[in-house]
């Protein structure tokens, strides 16, 4: 917890209202919302790159045109996640909580295929991708902290 302190209050937030539902601050759904984003623009580059056959080869059971559609579905999982936190901060973190841990599931599953016979480029790239997923999911995870009678978190 004192690691997500620290990252809560290098992003700039000192403090986190509890809240029964929903985000706890209209600064942590916009951070959320934007690594989803900048996570889903990733994914549409790197599906970009294997549709194209750009990025190929490997041996089974990888498959750069299989891969390049998952990329592309996980994708559009995270946009549609990320919009729906955006319309509805209550229920749309419960979406982006959703399309997160897909997103990690799918990557876990890829990684799995990737490291049997992909290429290096594609280990980096969910080695890189994969923690800031990870990050996504935990800062849109209901902040759990010790909290004081003001029902601030603390440091």
């Amino acid at each position: 917890m004192r690691d997500v302190s620290l990252l809560i209050s290098v992003v700039g937030m000192t403090t986190i209202k509890h809240s029964d539902r929903g985000f706890s601050s209209d600064r942590m759904r916009r951070v959320v919302v934007a690594l989803m984003l900048l996570e889903a623009l990733s994914l549409a580059v790197i599906s970009g790159l294997h549709l194209s056959g750009v990025i190929a080869g490997g041996t089974k059971p990888y498959n750069p045109q299989a891969a390049g559609i998952a990329e592309a579905v996980i994708g559009v999982v995270l946009v549609a996640g990320a919009v729906m936190a955006m319309r509805s901060p209550a229920r749309g973190r419960t979406a982006a909580m959703a399309a997160t841990a897909f997103a990690i599931v799918g990557f876990l599953v890829g990684l799995g295929f990737t490291i049997s016979g992909g290429q290096p480029t594609d280990v980096a790239y969910h080695a890189t991708v994969l923690p800031l997923l990870v990050l996504t999911l935990a800062l849109s995870v209901r902040w759990t902290g010790a909290r004081g009678r003001s029902g601030h978190a603390h440091a």
